[in-house]
C-alpha cells in the first residue's frame, strides 16, 4: 500500500487558562517543557519523522514566542513549515475554534492536493508514527479517522470519549461527557480523543461547510458527534502504534495531554533520571528542534512491527 500525500493542520492557537499563571504571555505550545525542549516540538517531530512535509501552523492566541521559537528552531532547516494567523481585515475576527479555524484555511486543500489532511493538536506529549494511521484510514476506506487512547475512566469525563464497534468503527462521540461509556470488555477504561485526526480532503471541506452554515466552530463539540455511526468514522487505537528505540523501562505508548498545571509538572518528572517513564533521547525517533542536521526517519513498512512489542497502555499512577 502506498504512502499517501498528507497536509498537516497543526492547531496552535489555545490559550491554555488552566495553565495561567504560565500562559499569561505565551501559548500553551509554546510552554517550555525539557532539555530546552517546547510543548510544539512533540507534534512537529512526530509529523516530520513520519515523512509529512506540508505543515501548516495555525497561531491565535499570544503567539510572539512561539513563532520565534520556530523560526530559530525549525525553519532555518525545515522549509516545509508555514505559519497561519488570524484573518484581521474588516468585518473579520480571529478563529472562533477549532474547526473554525480550519475552515478559514479550506484553501490550503486546493494548493497542496493532498490524499489525506491531517488535523493535530499540539499541546500534547508522545511519540507517534503517523503512517501507521494514514495506512489504518486506506485500509477500512476510512472518511474520518480520530487518534484514540485508553484512559483510565476515572479521568475520562476530561477528554472526548468514544464508542466504537468491531475494527475500530465510531459508534458514538461523547465530549468531556459526566458518565463516559467504557471500552467492552475493559469496563475501568474508555477510549479518548488525542485530538488527532485524519480525513479524506472532500468529506473535510463538506463536514466544515455544514458546521459553517450551522454556526459550529469547534470539532469535538459539533463535527465529531455527527459522524458517530456513519459508517466511515474510525477510531484509531494508539496502543497499537509501534516506535523504534523505545527502551523497556519506559512507559508504553506514552501520551500526555498537558492541560494543568500539575499535568505540566508531572510529564517534567516523567522524563527525568536514568530510567524516565519518557525517554527524550531516542535517536531512533528523534526530537528534531535546534537540530542541526536533522535525522528524518523513513520505515519501508511502518505498519510492520516485532511481534512481542506490548500494547498495554499504563497511565494510572
Amino acid at each position: 500500500m502506498s504512502t499517501p500525500k498528507i497536509l498537516a493542520i497543526v492547531l496552535a492557537g489555545g490559550n491554555g487558562t488552566r495553565l495561567h499563571p504560565l500562559t499569561l504571555e505565551d501559548s500553551k505550545p509554546a510552554l517550555p517543557f525539557a532539555r530546552g525542549y517546547r510543548i510544539i516540538d512533540f507534534v512537529l517531530s512526530n509529523l516530520v519523522n513520519s515523512g509529512i512535509y506540508d505543515i501548516h501552523i495555525v497561531v491565535q492566541y499570544k503567539p510572539d514566542s512561539l513563532v520565534e521559537h520556530l523560526h530559530s528552531n525549525w525553519i532555518p532547516w525545515f522549509k516545509g513549515i508555514k505559519i497561519i494567523y488570524p484573518k484581521t481585515t474588516a468585518g473579520e475576527g480571529g478563529f472562533k475554534g477549532t474547526a473554525d479555524a480550519v475552515f478559514q484555511n479550506l484553501h490550503l486543500i486546493d494548493q497542496v492536493k493532498p490524499d489525506q489532511v491531517a488535523v493535530f493538536a499540539s499541546d500534547h506529549v508522545y511519540r507517534m508514527d503517523i503512517r501507521q494511521m494514514a495506512h489504518f484510514h486506506q485500509e477500512r476506506k476510512a472518511e474520518v479517522t480520530v487518534a484514540a487512547v485508553p484512559v483510565p475512566l476515572s479521568i475520562a469525563p476530561s477528554f472526548g470519549i468514544m464508542v466504537t464497534g468491531s475494527g475500530g468503527v465510531l459508534r458514538d462521540f461523547q465530549e468531556k461527557p459526566e458518565q463516559p461509556v467504557p471500552i467492552v470488555g475493559n469496563p475501568r477504561w474508555a477510549y479518548a480523543s488525542m485530538g488527532n485526526y485524519l480525513f479524506n480532503p472532500d468529506v473535510l471541506r463538506k463536514l466544515l461547510l455544514l458546521s459553517h452554515i450551522r454556526g459550529e466552530t469547534d470539532f469535538g463539540r459539533h463535527v465529531l458527534p455527527r459522524l458517530a455511526s456513519s459508517g466511515q468514522a474510525y477510531a484509531y487505537n494508539f496502543a497499537d502504534n509501534w516506535i523504534a528505540g523505545v527502551e523497556a523501562y519506559e512507559e508504553p505508548h506514552y501520551w500526555r495531554d498537558i492541560g494543568t498545571l500539575e499535568a505540566l509538572a508531572d510529564a517534567r518528572r516523567d522524563v527525568r533520571g536514568p530510567r524516565p517513564r519518557f525517554n527524550l533521547a531516542n535517536k531512533e525517533w528523534p526530537l528534531q528542534a535546534s537540530s542541526p542536521v536533522p535525522q528524518v526517519v523513513n520505515f519501508e513498512r511502518p505498519d510492520r512491527r516485532p511481534a512481542n512489542v506490548g500494547k498495554a497502555l499504563l497511565l494510572a499512577r
